[in-house]
């Protein structure tokens, strides 16, 4: 027995076949008159009353009895109404639009534009075109859906039928244009740089591995936007560069994390960390306010202002106050017995003194609203930035705290190659006892420092941020989120 999904569609090829067997294409590549952007039709509704005038959209709403007809038409910028009478279109056009046009369709208009008895702007059809034929019927009660995953694998319709996702998705596009044009206006270079990359770096991560069938060789996706690229490109004369673009961690999935994602990095000549939060919370306030006309939020539980005074905060002094362990005095086997009566549960594998400190701070984090800066981090959490002059043991770090967790980091860039040699066959090693998050060893990076870079600031903030101001899971956020094929 056919079900009536079924039946609709083969009832829609039906209709198919009749605009066909009337030389009618029901997928044309263009409209046979002119039409304009519903939105712009509207603005300009009473100026238009004596001219006539064509759209085109979806069909989203159709109604009517006998010689007359009354449909919703959208497209992407607005709705408007359409009156098709039998007396204007004439009996066969008429005809045809009754037997043949669906609601889900594309098609195109051309009329006078009248308001109707209730005041509602309205254009009446003396031309019609079929611009899309739909087989799948629309769903009637998609709105208010509670599966999610249902609603991520069908994004489209999520998108079309949601007004507060279409206004999310405005919003990301917003979002990372603000941020392109300050830094643009601040004199800054955008730039691309590899996304296959034989050594990736950048960052903490473990990546995702792929062969180049050419080079026979197997490349790794890139952990992050182009560091070590972006400060060759300093090495080569350009004192201030940002890049915009996916990355990709072959991590887990939570709502603060996902595998590819959105990401901006830049990197500026002649300045240090502490110029770098004040450039930093002015970029922050301008894209914001930018995106949501707003500077005051709700994430996460916290109330966030981020026209206040943005606070700075010590990594040390933050993790003893909350789990009564210094990470500068205690030894693995301590930090473990604290992770254990805090009930932090852990990943053992490749487990080390660093994931210690980081679990730490993580079970710390979540107390903290922001805004503001987390600062003093212990060297060997970090293996690309200055060390601080006044305390070696120490780093030049700064990450911006929202919501309870971090949602950007930048620093002093270590431009010392020897030091940097150093720190990264530390990091190697630690890659080599299993820790597969730890940095690789990249030779052609450091015989770049060994020509020179000079000191700068280097910051970079994922799609997190977006997703905090918007108080949602990351992955909900996303236009097409990855989603694992339906068994």
């Amino acid at each position: 027995m056919a079900l009536p999904g079924d039946e609709i569609r083969a009832n829609r090829i039906k209709k198919l076949g009749v605009l066909k067997d009337k030389n009618i294409n029901p997928y044309p590549a263009r409209v046979s008159f002119d039409v304009s952007e519903i939105a712009g039709v509207s603005a300009d509704f009473k100026k238009l009353l004596k001219k006539k005038t064509g759209i085109a959209g979806r069909v989203m709403a159709k109604r009517g009895h006998g010689a007359i007809m009354f449909l919703d038409i959208f497209d992407g910028t607005g709705k408007l109404q359409v009156f098709a009478a039998e007396d204007k279109l004439g009996k066969e056009q008429f005809q045809l639009l009754t037997e043949t046009l669906d609601i889900g369709d594309f098609a195109a208009f051309y009329g006078k534009p009248f308001y109707t008895k209730k005041k509602e702007a309205t254009i009446e059809a003396g031309q019609w075109q079929m611009l899309t034929k739909s087989l799948l019927p629309l769903p009637e009660k998609w709105h208010g859906l509670q599966d999610v995953e249902e609603k991520l694998r069908k994004r489209y319709l999520d998108i079309l039928f949601n007004d507060e996702v279409r206004d999310m998705l405005t919003k990301r596009s917003v979002f990372w244009n603000s941020m392109r044009k300050f830094l643009l206006q601040k004199g800054f270079l955008e730039v691309e740089t590899p996304v296959l990359e034989v050594t990736p770096g950048g960052a903490d991560a473990r990546p995702f591995v792929t062969h180049h069938n050419a080079l026979d060789l197997d490349v790794y996706l890139r952990i992050s936007a182009g560091e070590l690229w972006q400060k060759r490109l300093m090495v080569a004369g350009f004192p201030k560069t940002f890049e915009i673009g996916r990355i990709f961690r072959n991590e887990g999935m939570d709502a603060e994390h996902l595998q590819d994602y959105t990401q901006m990095e830049f990197y500026m000549a002649y300045a240090d960390y502490e110029e770098g939060m004040k450039f930093v919370e002015e970029m922050y306030k301008y894209v914001i306010k930018k995106t949501f006309g707003t500077l005051k939020f709700k994430i996460k539980g916290h109330d966030v202002d981020f026209s206040k005074k943005w606070e700075k905060y010590d990594y040390i002094t933050t993790i003893k106050e909350h789990t009564g362990i210094d990470v500068r005095k205690a030894d693995l086997s301590e930090m473990e017995g604290a992770l254990g009566k805090l009930g932090i549960n852990y990943d053992k594998r490749g487990f080390n003194i660093t994931r210690a400190i980081d679990n730490l701070w993580k079970y710390c984090r979540k107390n903290i609203g922001g805004p503001g800066f987390l600062i003093n981090v212990p060297v060997v959490m970090e293996p690309l930035a200055k060390r601080i002059e006044s305390d070696r043991e120490l780093v030049q770090r700064f990450q911006v705290i929202i919501g309870g967790s971090e949602n950007g980091k930048g620093f002093s860039e270590l431009n010392d190659p020897i030091d940097q040699a150093e720190r990264l066959a530390e990091q190697q090693k630690l890659r080599d006892q299993g820790d597969e998050e730890a940095q690789m060893f990249d030779e052609d990076f450091v015989e770049a420092l060994e020509y020179g870079m000079p000191p700068a600031c280097g910051f970079g903030v994922s799609e997190r941020l977006f997703a905090f101001l918007m108080d949602k899971p990351a992955r909900e956020t996303q236009i097409f989120p990855l989603m694992k094929p339906k068994q």
